[in-house]
């Protein structure tokens, strides 16, 4: 039976080849059902051997992980030049046991995945100071896709990918019908195993409610307060669990870029879905564009997060924020994403239809080294697939 990696290699294969064998622990974080373990399992094929693959979702390999015994590490690694531990999170003081594995076997490369970082990083972040290298597994990208698809057929398949997203099994589904299926059980069954089973929350349903709200906010500015009182909650609550879905992968936040202009719009942030198609069927609109009012939003969820794969499959490292001045939709100047690097802000805005966009003079006589594109259909792929 052939796997994702069989017709598609992950971007991500690249970066993670460059560091391996160089003394360093790998840690790769994603989604559930993103495909983490069968790009690790990938990277055993060619570097290592199949049998070296454990999953910390087993009880007996936490165990042995558990004891933190160098002498049981290294019987363990006899003859193995690359160790997989997959969905590491699961192992108690995995932190510790990694620095112990890394300290006893220096000569074997370890690839630990997670799929959330809220519980394995703060593991990991004291005891492998030094010792590890992060990598974000992304859904598919659409420079992966274009790997199985003509170019024709890649931009023909634009507003499917807007409404469907990129994960793996529902990208590469036969139909719309298995894909919307698919999509329904990772929504429903995986997203949120991680944050209900290690963060014992009182709320659960509260928990989908919110990133109900959210989705319905796609694109605009978040008023904790505003959510608070919709949802008969605290404000407290509500920070907690953004920043839990944001650290399992579910959403990410855009915070706002504010230095010289008084009416800058400062602390704030709008949030954007790691998968588009997760965030449509939370709010059950998987229609076409003929019959939908928020082609603009998805557009900008896209365009925002197809930007972050092409930046990370370049090994780009960027400062990333919107811009909008206080005034709203009447008076008040926006951009929708900028990219802070090498001393300079680059701006984009993001037009589904052809509209006009005004280029706000403030941003760019307060900001010399500044430049602003209006990204649409006819030149997107310019911008992403580069």
């Amino acid at each position: 039976m052939k796997t994702v990696n069989d017709i598609i290699t992950r971007d991500i294969e690249k970066p993670l080849e460059h560091w391996l064998f160089k003394k360093k622990v790998l840690i790769l974080y994603g989604a559930r059902q993103v495909g983490k373990t069968t790009v690790a399992q990938s990277l055993l094929k060619r570097f290592g051997k199949p049998e070296d693959y454990y999953n910390c979702d087993l009880l007996s390999v936490r165990e042995i992980l558990e004891k933190q015994d160098p002498q049981l590490l290294r019987e363990y690694t006899k003859q193995s030049a690359l160790f997989v531990l997959d969905e590491a999170q699961q192992v108690r003081g995995i932190g510790k046991a990694l620095k112990i594995f890394h300290d006893a076997c220096p000569e074997v490369q370890i690839i630990a995945t997670g799929s959330s970082s809220f519980d394995l990083a703060n593991k990991l972040n004291e005891p492998l100071t030094g010792r590890s290298i992060e990598f974000i597994l992304y859904p598919f990208s659409f420079h992966e896709l274009s790997q199985r698809r003509s170019h024709f057929d890649l931009l023909a398949g634009l507003e499917r990918s807007m409404i469907y997203g990129g994960y793996p099994d529902v990208a590469l589904a036969d139909s719309a019908d298995d894909g919307q299926k698919l999509l329904s059980m990772i929504a429903s069954s995986y997203l949120y195993k991680d944050i209900l089973m290690f963060e014992n929350l009182r709320k659960p349903a509260l928990l989908l409610d919110l990133l109900k709200l959210l989705a319905l906010q796609l694109g605009s500015e978040v008023s904790v307060h505003e959510i608070a009182v919709k949802l008969n909650t605290g404000t407290t609550t509500i920070e907690r669990y953004v920043d839990l879905l944001e650290k399992a992968f579910v959403i990410f936040r855009l915070r706002s870029f504010s230095r010289n202009l008084r009416n800058e719009i400062g602390k704030k942030y709008k949030v954007y879905f790691y998968d588009i198609g997760v965030r449509n069927i939370l709010i059950e609109r998987m229609t076409g564009f003929d019959r939908r009012d928020d082609i603009g939003a998805l557009w900008e969820n896209f365009c925002i997060i197809e930007r972050l794969k092409y930046n990370q499959r370049h090994s780009h490292a960027r400062n990333i924020y919107f811009w909008r001045t206080h005034g709203g939709g009447h008076g008040g100047k926006e951009i929708d994403y900028i990219e802070e690097y090498d001393g300079e802000l680059h701006g984009y805005e993001f037009k589904w239809g052809s509209a006009k966009y005004k280029e706000p003079d403030e941003f760019l006589s307060t900001y010399p080294k500044s430049s602003i594109h209006v990204i649409r259909k006819d030149n997107w792929l310019d911008f992403l697939m580069k």
